[in-house]
């Protein structure tokens, strides 16, 4: 498509005119400086529209080829500009070289997982002997417990990390402090003003914490960690002759924990997760390798991969089964034992996503049982509901109702719950807010995610709390938007386009994979395939051909339309992928959405 029909295309306030398309969404451009984007598209030698795409993520001429390739030589921070950080390394560096054990306590989620998994190997790789404790979901619940600690604490462990956790823990490192324990925090999640009383708070999100990367995932903060103890060991001789452990080894943990904890994937991850791929592809890691064979994933891994084939099966084992399930197959070097977690986490995977099916679906009838009351969130809560899925229902209902959703499991006089936003609106300051005015036994979390325990008693008044907070914080009505980074015709999809795109990966959370406009696409031939696919032929004004495919949406608004419109054109919405069949490749576009071409 020309320059000029491509601002043609993205003029006005609606992109290409849809004020609403099939699925009742508005498209909107995303935002870009058009000047920016045509030098971009100019000096790199790239096609507009991929310009108009890293423009659109912010990306300008002094970072551009920085973003394009990665690299952690230049984008890791000196681990030493966190505060506490050189105090917690030193403290574990003296435990290595003392043979004082150590002890690990991760959270049950993939950041967690990936979190303790990774000191374990590292620490273990030089010379500690570590203890690692991964709490139940659903008998000790979120967070360090003082009982777990003094556990650790009676078997001879003077020093424990608390990874993925801790920031709001007071009463339970209070616990710990008192019997002797030094307590070192490794976490991302949002603090208070007052912190709790530990050996050592490495948090980029604490309030009294200048540094920039208050993006990383835990893990991240974790490979700091390592990368920090590292130094102190070599600085005191330790190693000798031997070669120190090459922490390069593990980014496969580092790119898994910090896709799927859905944190930026800008600056330093960007750069751990794309070299991490690169680590992953080597297969080293016999416990990811067990789990990808078991997945049938036989592809090179990418972040799709990530995110959600290897993420959700390491998770479950925390949602559905055995906690420590995950962090013990991404440390283990023994291919049995790999392959027997494995298929057990698989399984456990298969059962989450039946449990999750049944909660949803009750979830979604409490909801649209009562009328819409125009606040700003969704709230349901449920009897005896699995405490292990309720985060991915809340997921599904932010993104079938387009506002932050909360699901609550009620047992007793009291529930679990987690919660999922929306961009714009900070899920988890208001859920802290909440705990501090006493509306909630406990709660934290980040903007777009969070968990808490509410007495039942309670549910009604937390509810209209929420809705006030985040009811302040909202500037106009939340319209549903899906965002596109150009427009195209048939002709310009094409499998150097697709090339080019992948430069911009890996994609994620803060950077989406580009999604454009076909324009004025013809249908001319639409069936159902597989699963409740939508199989679509479709043709541009030159006669070009462009095969496409949305996916489970038979039965929705955007399949029958595609189904029924034999003939008529459509602006068809969504992302380019490269179709490969017995050796010859094509361009496939997968819909996420349509409107009538007027």
């Amino acid at each position: 498509m020309s320059h000029q029909a491509a601002a043609q295309a993205l003029s006005g306030d609606a992109f290409l005119g849809v004020e609403r398309s099939v699925t009742g969404r508005r498209w909107q451009a995303a935002a870009a400086d058009e000047r920016l984007a045509l030098t971009l598209a100019q000096r790199l030698g790239l096609p507009e529209v991929v310009g108009r795409a890293l423009a659109a993520r912010g990306i300008g001429l002094d970072e551009a080829e920085l973003f394009l390739a990665p690299t952690l030589k230049h984008l890791l921070p000196d681990p030493s500009h966190l505060k506490d950080m050189d105090k917690a390394a030193e403290r574990l560096a003296r435990a290595v070289m003392a043979g004082e054990p150590i002890g690990i306590f991760g959270d049950y989620d993939v950041d967690g997982a990936t979190s303790s998994a990774l000191l374990r190997v590292f620490l273990e790789a030089s010379g500690a002997t570590v203890r690692v404790h991964i709490p139940d979901r659903i008998a000790e619940g979120y967070g360090p417990n003082a009982p777990a600690l003094l556990r650790l604490r009676s078997e001879g462990v003077g020093v424990v990390v608390t990874v993925d956790c801790g920031t709001t823990a007071f009463a339970p490192l209070a616990a710990a402090a008192e019997a002797g324990l030094d307590v070192i925090v490794a976490d991302h999640h949002e603090a208070e003003p007052e912190l709790p009383r530990c050996f050592a708070m490495v948090n980029p999100n604490r309030l009294d914490e200048d540094s920039p990367h208050g993006h990383l995932a835990a893990v991240g903060v974790a490979f700091l960690l390592a990368v920090a103890v590292n130094r102190a060991l070599k600085a005191a001789g330790w190693y000798g002759e031997r070669r120190p452990p090459d922490l390069l080894q593990w980014l496969d943990i580092v790119a898994l924990g910090t896709v799927c904890d859905v944190v930026p994937l800008k600056g330093v991850n960007r750069a751990l997760v794309t070299q991490g791929l690169k680590v992953m592809a080597k297969r080293a890691n016999v416990g990811l390798s067990a789990l990808a064979d078991v997945a049938g994933i036989k592809e090179r891994p990418d972040a799709y991969h990530l995110g959600y084939v290897l993420g959700p099966r390491v998770n479950a084992g925390g949602r559905v089964g055995k906690a420590e399930l995950g962090s013990r197959l991404l440390a283990t070097d023994d291919p049995v034992e790999a392959a027997e977690i494995a298929k057990l986490l698989d399984g456990y995977n298969k059962d989450r996503q039946e449990i999750e099916a049944a909660v949803l679906q009750q979830a979604i009838e409490q909801v649209e049982a009562c009328a819409d009351d125009g606040l700003p969130l969704v709230l349901a809560a449920g009897e005896d509901w699995h405490p292990g899925v309720i985060g991915i229902v809340a997921g599904r209902l932010k993104e079938r109702y387009n506002r932050p959703a909360c699901v609550v499991a009620l047992e007793g006089g009291e529930g679990k719950g987690s919660g999922r936003s929306v961009p714009g609106l900070d899920l988890g300051a208001a859920i802290i807010a909440a705990r501090q005015a006493g509306i909630l036994k406990a709660g934290g979390g980040h903007a777009m995610a969070a968990g808490f325990t509410v007495l039942r008693e309670k549910l009604h008044d937390f509810r209209a709390f929420l809705a006030e907070r985040l009811q302040a914080q909202l500037s106009g009505e939340l319209v549903p938007v899906l965002e596109l980074d150009g427009a195209l015709d048939c002709a310009g999809c094409t499998t150097a386009l697709i090339e080019t795109l992948k430069q911009l990966g890996p994609f994620g959370a803060g950077n989406p994979e580009p999604r454009f406009a076909v324009i004025a696409a013809r249908i001319v031939k639409a069936d159902v395939v597989g699963n409740g696919h939508v199989r679509v032929i479709a043709k541009g004004a030159g006669g070009q051909s462009l095969k496409a495919i949305a996916f489970r949406a038979a039965d929705s608004d955007l399949g029958q339309a595609l189904l029924t419109t034999r003939g008529g054109a459509f602006h068809l919405a969504g992302t380019l992928r490269a179709d490969t069949w017995q050796g010859s490749t094509s361009v496939q576009l997968v819909i996420d959405d349509a409107a009538p071409a007027r």
